[in-house]
C-alpha cells in the first residue's frame, strides 16, 4: 500500500479511508446478515431461560426481524435497502444497549450481560461489513482504478515502454531482412 503521508511514516485513518483496498468493509453483507439472525436468536434464547424473558425475547426479536427486513441474500422480507439497514443497525444497537441500561426495568443480570455484549457484536459487525451490492462496489474499484494519478500514470509508462520495445523489435526484424 502506498503511503500518502508527507513524512514517510505509516498512513492515517483518513488516507486508508480514501484507499479502495483498505476502506471499510472486509466482510461481505450475507455474512453480517447471517450474523444477525444468529445473534439473534442467541438472544432470544438467553432470555427465555432467564427469570424475566419479556424484554431480552423483544431485543433479539427486533434484531431478527431487521436482519429480515433488509434486500440482502438471506433477507426475508426486502422492505429495505441496505443503505437503510445500515441506519437501522445503529438504531437497534442503540435501543438494545439502551433497554439493557435501564436500572428500573426488570431484567435479571446475565441478560443485562448478554445484551450488552451482544449489542458490542453487532456494533463490530457493523464497522466491518461492505453495505455495498456487487454492482456498486464494482463500480467504486473502476472509479478508484480510474482516479489515482499514480495508479494512471503508471499505466501509461507501462503502454509506452511497451511501445518502444515493440517499435524496437520490429525495427530490428526490419534490418535483418
Amino acid at each position: 500500500m502506498k503511503c500518502g503521508s508527507s513524512s514517510g511514516s505509516a498512513p492515517s485513518v483518513r488516507e486508508m479511508a480514501r484507499d479502495p483496498k483498505t476502506s471499510r468493509g472486509w466482510r461481505p453483507f450475507w455474512v453480517h446478515q447471517g450474523a444477525e439472525y444468529l445473534l439473534g436468536l442467541v438472544l432470544i434464547a438467553a432470555g427465555v431461560q432467564g427469570t424475566t424473558p419479556t424484554y431480552p425475547v423483544l431485543a433479539g426479536g427486533l434484531i431478527v426481524l431487521n436482519a429480515a427486513v433488509v434486500t440482502g441474500p438471506i433477507g426475508a422480507f426486502r422492505l429495505a435497502s441496505r443503505a437503510v439497514h445500515r441506519i437501522l443497525d445503529v438504531v437497534v444497537v442503540a435501543i438494545v444497549v439502551a433497554v439493557a441500561a435501564m436500572p428500573f426495568l426488570t431484567i435479571d443480570s446475565a441478560s443485562r450481560v448478554t445484551m450488552i455484549v451482544i449489542a458490542g457484536i453487532m456494533a463490530f459487525l457493523w464497522l466491518s461489513t461492505n453495505f455495498d451490492t456487487r454492482r456498486e462496489a464494482a463500480g467504486k474499484r473502476g472509479a478508484a482504478r480510474l482516479a489515482s494519478p499514480g495508479e494512471r500514470s503508471e499505466a501509461i509508462g507501462r503502454t509506452a515502454g511497451r511501445f518502444v520495445a515493440r517499435a524496437g523489435q520490429y525495427a530490428k526484424k526490419r534490418r535483418e531482412q
